[in-house]
């Protein structure tokens, strides 16, 4: 690792190309020519450039994270809530098929042709309404 920071760091001409003279870099160097090398300070105000993108992208994607834990945390108290609801209406029902089916067995089998009779009705009127559409 040491060696890739020595001589290599002032040589990346080869790599990065010639910089224009008026590149709109302010160099701590007041005769500046263009022979091909970029310096430190320019190398290192293009990372502080690029080191601010991703900072701005971090801080973006942290938003983003925030955003969506509290998304899930709600969903899962909403969730949480619905089945308490649905725990509630599953011990209202299982209550009124008891009381249905006590009722059915003090009453013998007539009690099963008024649901017929009340099925066959539904569908009529079901039936008719389709048709009328």
């Amino acid at each position: 690792m040491a060696q890739r920071r020595g001589p290599i760091l002032h040589n990346r001409a080869p790599l990065l190309g010639v910089t224009p003279p008026a590149s709109g870099r302010s160099s701590p160097l007041q005769n500046y020519e263009p022979t091909g090398h970029r310096y430190a300070d320019d190398l290192e105000g293009q990372n502080d450039e690029a080191l601010d993108g991703l900072s701005a992208k971090v801080k973006l994607l942290k938003d983003i994270t925030i955003g969506i834990s509290k998304e899930v945390q709600e969903s899962a108290k909403q969730l949480g809530e619905m089945n308490d609801a649905f725990a509630e209406t599953g011990g209202i029902l299982g209550g009124t098929f008891r009381r249905m089916n006590n009722m059915a067995a003090r009453q013998g089998c007539r009690w099963l042709w008024y649901i017929v009779f009340l099925v066959i009705v539904f569908w009529f009127f079901l039936v008719m309404w389709w048709f009328r559409r």
